[in-house]
C-alpha cells in the first residue's frame, strides 16, 4: 500500500515509517520539523519505498502518486511549560495542525478516496471525573486554560473527522493516544519519563512535579504502532474512536522509583515542582474497545519496555 504518514519525523511517526517499511509499504513521511528529528528518519532514507517531504501541512499538499492511508500524526505534543517543544511555546501552530492541517489533509483523504486516521489524544478528557476513561466519555476540559491550545484542537479535529465520515464518505477513525513512551523520544520534549530518565542516568536528582500522587499510565511504543495499524487497516473499524493505551496504572513517584532502580541509579529523588495548572490527576485508557475491535492490548511489559528506553537513551546522551 501507499501509505503518507504526517509527523513522519517524530516519536511515534518514526517509529511508525519504520514497521509499515518493514512490511513492505509504501512510505511516504511528511514532517516540518519543527518538534521532528531528522535523525529519527535517516536510515529510512536509504530504503527504495521511503520518501521525506519537508512540509507544513498547513498548507495544501499535492501528492501525484495514489495514497491508499493517511496517518495524521503531525502536532506538537508535550505539555511541559519548560520544553521550547511544548504546545504551549508553539501554541499558534499546534492549533493549526489540528484544525486546518487536519481540515487539509481529509480533503486530500476524500480526493483519494484513500482511508485516514486522525491521532487524538487522552488529553481531550481533561482532568477526568470518570477513570478509567472510555470513549463514550465526553472530559472535563477548560476551553480557555492553558491545555486548552491542545486539548480543544485536538476535540476539534475529531469534529473535523466525523464530519468528513459523515458528510463526505471518507474512511476515517480516530485514535486516542494515551502517554507512550520509546526509543526516538526527544530529550528537548522534557516529558516526564524522559526527564526521569536523563536524571537518573547522569546521577543527578529526579525531580517531580506535585506529590508524586498524581497517576499515568505508560504504553511502549512497538505496541502503540501496532495498534495503530490495526485501526487503520482492520475490517470494521471506519467511524470508530478507539482509546489506546495502557491499563497498567502508576504514579508518578512509582515510575521515578521504577526508572532509578532499573538504571541503576544513586539519585535522590525529590518532590521539587508545583503541579502545572490543569495537569490531570489521573490518566488511565480503558481499552475495552480495542481489545474486541481490534484483538489488541500491550504486551511489552513496563519492565521490558523502560529497560529499552533507558539504554537507548544511554547511547544517545
Amino acid at each position: 500500500m501507499h501509505i503518507l504518514i504526517t509527523g513522519g519525523a517524530g516519536f511515534i511517526g518514526s517509529n511508525l515509517c519504520e514497521k509499515l517499511l518493514q512490511e513492505k509499504h509504501r512510505i511516504i513521511c511528511v514532517d516540518n520539523l519543527l518538534t521532528g528529528c531528522e535523525k529519527n528518519i535517516t536510515h529510512l532514507k536509504e530504503n527504495r519505498n521511503f520518501t521525506f517531504l519537508n512540509h507544513d501541512v498547513i498548507q495544501p499538499l499535492e501528492i501525484a502518486e495514489k495514497i491508499d492511508a493517511i496517518f495524521h500524526l503531525a502536532s506538537p505534543a508535550s505539555p511541559n511549560h519548560h520544553s521550547k517543544l511544548s504546545y504551549h511555546t508553539l501554541a499558534m501552530e499546534t492549533m493549526l495542525v489540528n484544525t486546518q492541517g487536519t481540515l487539509a489533509l481529509l480533503k486530500l483523504a476524500k480526493k483519494h478516496q484513500a482511508k485516514f486516521l486522525f491521532a487524538s489524544t487522552s488529553e481531550i478528557y481533561g482532568n477526568p471525573k470518570v477513570h478509567p476513561q472510555k470513549e463514550t466519555y465526553n472530559g472535563n476540559v477548560s476551553p480557555v486554560g492553558p491545555r486548552s491550545i491542545y486539548d480543544e484542537a485536538k476535540r476539534f479535529g475529531e469534529t473535523l473527522t466525523f464530519h468528513f465520515f459523515r458528510k463526505e464518505n471518507v474512511d476515517a477513525r480516530i485514535a486516542r493516544i494515551f502517554n507512550t513512551y520509546g526509543p526516538h523520544m526527544l530529550v528537548e520534549d522534557k516529558r516526564m519519563i524522559i526527564n526521569f530518565i536523563i536524571e537518573a542516568i547522569a546521577g543527578s536528582t529526579i525531580t517531580i512535579y506535585g506529590d508524586g500522587r498524581q497517576t499515568r499510565s505508560l504504553c511502549y511504543i512497538d505496541d502503540m504502532t501496532e495498534a495503530l495499524s490495526r485501526l487503520m487497516f482492520y475490517s470494521k473499524t471506519a467511524g470508530e474512536v478507539v482509546n489506546i493505551g495502557s491499563n497498567n496504572e502508576h504514579t508518578v513517584l512509582e515510575y521515578a522509583q521504577m526508572v532509578k532502580e532499573i538504571a541503576c541509579s544513586k539519585s535522590d529523588i525529590r518532590l521539587t515542582e508545583p503541579l502545572p495548572q490543569d495537569d490531570p490527576e489521573k490518566r488511565r485508557a480503558d481499552i475495552t474497545k480495542a481489545q474486541h475491535l481490534l484483538d489488541w492490548k500491550p504486551t511489552i511489559t513496563l519492565e521490558t519496555g523502560l529497560k529499552k528506553t533507558i539504554n537507548y537513551f544511554r547511547k544517545i546522551v
